[in-house]
């Protein structure tokens, strides 16, 4: 069990989305805002930069999106669905265009490999989070 299954657990009132689905979600997303930074700063140690500095753009918008939703996703106290909503449709776009991003890198850097693959789980974790919003 994760610390944010173990958290969620302990919310004394009742949470209008599947704690285990929430708890993945979140998981998700801050996994990715750690691998969009590292790779960003991967990407700003590479010797031919200039190639990469849509990757670092696109990897910072990501984290900082991610980041952002998982906070908002773990306060539950006064919960508004259209926030929730909003955000997780906007990480899913920054997670799908970052993954894309950085899939096109991969085979020349491994650090946007492992990128790509966590935008890609996070952005199925978003979405299928999304999908039970009500």
């Amino acid at each position: 069990m994760t610390i944010t299954m173990s958290m969620l657990e302990t919310y004394p009132k009742s949470i209008n989305l599947d704690r285990a689905k929430l708890a993945t979600t979140i998981d998700a997303l801050n996994a990715c805002a750690q691998a969009c930074t590292a790779c960003a700063d991967a990407c700003l140690s590479e010797d031919r930069i200039a190639e990469l500095t849509k990757c670092v753009r696109t990897d910072l918008d990501c984290a900082d999106i991610c980041a952002t939703t998982a906070r908002v996703l773990s306060r539950h106290t006064g919960y508004d669905a259209n926030i929730s909503r909003t955000l997780l449709a906007a990480c899913a776009t920054a997670c799908k265009s970052c993954g894309d991003e950085c899939a096109r890198h991969a085979q020349m850097h491994e650090h946007c490999r492992v990128c790509a693959d966590a935008c890609r789980a996070c952005e199925r974790a978003c979405r299928d989070l999304l999908a039970t919003v009500s």
